[in-house]
Order: C-alpha cells, then structure tokens, then sequence
C-alpha cells in the first residue's frame, strides 16, 4: 500500500475549515472523522462550511465544530445560486481570516475541491477523480467507500485517529420531553398500547427512493395484526402527503407526526421507537446514531455507502439484490414480503440501553 505524506504544516493548526454543503444524512456520516479531527487537534477551531440549514446541526455538535459559515455558492456546485460578488466577497474573507488546514468533505473534487483550494489554506486535502494537483494532497476517489469510512481516511493524513465509526446525534431535554408528550397519545391506538413501537418514514427526497405509500401501509397492518404494533408516521412538513397517503391506506390505527416536530424532536421520537421502517434518507441515519433498530430500504443508492454500519442492528432491504429492474424503478417493484422478514429479525433485537444512556449524557446542556 502507497503512503501518502503530507507536506510539513504547522503541527498545531490553529484553524482549520471543513466544506461539506450537503443534507442531514451527509452532515451525520461525517462527524466521526470531525470528532476525530477534534482529538487530534483538541485546541484548534474547526469551522465547518456549509448549507444554511446546518447552522442548528452545528450547535448539536459544539464538541466537534466551533464555528459555522453559511456556503456562499460556487460555479458547478447546484446546491447554492450563484452570485459571483458574493463568493469573490467570501473568499477574500477566509483569505484574510487565514486557515492552516482545509478539508474538502463535499465529494469526489471534480468541483469542490477548486472551492476548497480557493480558501489557500497552508494545507489541502481531498479526493480527486483522476490526476489533480488542486490540492495540497488528493487521494484517489472510490464510489464505493462507506460515507463514514471515507472521511475517516481522509482524516487520517494528518493523523487523526479513525478507530470511532459510531454516529451520534445529541438532543434536548426538552426535545425528548416533547417526544413523549407527541408519543403519549394513547387513545390513538385503542387499546393496543402492549405492542412496539413502530416508526414508519414513507419520505425521501429523490422520489426514487420512495416506497410507495400502500406497501407501506400494508406492513404497517401486517405488524399491527402479528405484534400490536403501535404505528408513527414520520415525516418533514414537506412529506405530509405522503404519510396521509399511508394514513388512508392503513387499517390499524396510526399517529401521524409528520410536520409536528422540529430535527431535535424528531430524533428523540426516534429514539424512543423500538424499530423504525424508512427509505434511504436521513431517518436512517438518525436511528443508527440513536442505536434504534430500523430495515432501510434501499433502490438507486447503495447500501455499501450509505447503510449503517451495525448490520446487526440495522437490516438492509436492497430492491436492486438479484434483480434486473432499472434503479430508478426498482423500489416500486419491491414487494413487502422481504421487509415483513426484515421486521420480525429488528424487533428480535434488543435495544442497547447502556448506549442510551451515553446519549442522553451528550445532551446540549445549554439548551436544557
């Protein structure tokens, strides 16, 4: 195996930038490898670039991230508009603020990593996609790297330890008492409060990754009438159609959250459930970070990039396994009888509730 040797910076940065523009599930895989960044530069300030929304996430994570910079847009990077006064603006800015060490966390390079080399920190690192020398060092990009294992490599160039896979995500008291109070609606199940607690999340954000709404419902009524099971439908505002539809189709009775909680609320009523049935989306990572049991169903993405590493605890459900479907399709072509299979191995599991406990410790204190 090739060795590769970064060039000779100062050996406590002072300041470090991180670019990652991404979404939630993106932002959850790559705080192992910001938490060790932290270990192995505890008196550094980390500041992470990224999309607006990711403001609030940043402050969940104080131990890891000091600081946040809103993504001010780039030419070939679709997430932000791009407005070149506002960029050139930006990046005389971090210019002047002066990082020694950048980490492009935002993909393969073909376009990140000209953002990031933009920045002119002492040190650069990413991956690249073929010969690139736009950074300071660049390692070859595999599509097929677990997102968690990636970054962690990435981090290990300047010595970061890459030894903790395991995702978190911290909450409020608050949060979690505004859980219960949703979840302690018992009347909504008439009388089959003895069974688990079932967390159903119909929602994606590439329709590709849907399963449709009546197969899900169909699992619900299956797990309802096998093990009691108490339905929640989880959802964003945005997905409400999509749970009402799972809602119509379902004859068990079913609590349907989505658009009632915040990110904070939303991760605690996961945490409290003792399975959780969810398209490749954030949910899932949400629950690995909870350690709740969950079956991901997966279509055009791929479970060796984005599944849970406990596979154990966390079931993989692949559409595309053995079949000849076009990815873009295959989910609506996945039958439920493999999810029912999946479901009955996850509510085998036990839950770790010495690992529940440790998350509860890493509440926001501040916020309490």
């Amino acid at each position: 195996m090739m060795t590769v040797r970064v060039p000779t910076f100062d050996p406590s940065p002072r300041r470090i930038a991180v670019f990652r523009a991404l979404y939630l599930g993106d932002l959850i895989c790559a705080m192992p490898a910001l938490r060790a960044l932290r270990r192995r530069f505890p008196r550094a300030e980390v500041t992470l670039i990224g999309l607006s929304w990711a403001e609030a996430f940043v402050r969940r994570f104080r131990a890891s991230v000091d600081r946040f910079l809103e993504f001010p847009g780039y030419p070939g990077i679709l997430e932000v508009e791009v407005v070149p006064e506002r960029i050139e603006r930006f990046l005389e800015e971090q210019r002047a603020y002066g990082y020694n060490l950048a980490l492009q966390m935002h993909g393969d390079g073909s376009v990140s990593n000209s953002f990031v080399a933009d920045l002119r920190a002492q040190v650069s690192l990413g991956y690249r996609q073929g010969a690139d020398d736009r950074l300071t060092v660049s390692l070859p990009y595999n599509p097929d790297e677990h997102e968690i294992l990636r970054w962690l490599r990435l981090g290990a160039l300047v010595g970061a330890p890459g030894d903790d896979v395991q995702t978190e995500f911290p909450t409020t008291r608050i949060e979690e008492a505004g859980a219960g109070a949703l979840l302690s609606d018992g009347a909504t199940w008439k009388g089959t409060r003895s069974g688990p607690l079932v967390g159903l999340h119909p929602g994606a954000k590439d329709p590709a990754r849907r399963w449709p709404p009546e197969r899900f419902a169909a699992v619900a009524d299956e797990l309802a009438d096998h093990y009691a099971a108490r339905i929640v439908l989880t959802g964003s505002g945005g997905e409400r159609e999509i749970t009402a539809a799972v809602r119509r189709a379902i004859r068990a009775p079913a609590l349907d959250l989505a658009g009632r909680t915040d990110l904070g609320t939303f991760a605690a009523v996961i945490a409290r459930l003792d399975l959780l049935v969810t398209n490749d989306t954030g949910a899932s990572h949400i629950a690995a970070a909870t350690r709740t049991p969950s079956v991901i169903l997966f279509g055009p993405s791929r479970p060796e990039r984005w599944a849970p590493l406990d596979r154990a605890r966390h079931r993989v459900v692949d559409a595309l396994a053995g079949s000849e479907a076009d990815p873009a399709a295959a989910l609506r072509q996945l039958p439920i009888e493999p999810v029912m299979a999946a479901c009955a191995d996850g509510l085998g599991v036990g839950r770790d509730r010495g690992a529940g406990r440790q998350i509860r410790e890493r509440r926001l204190v501040a916020n309490d």
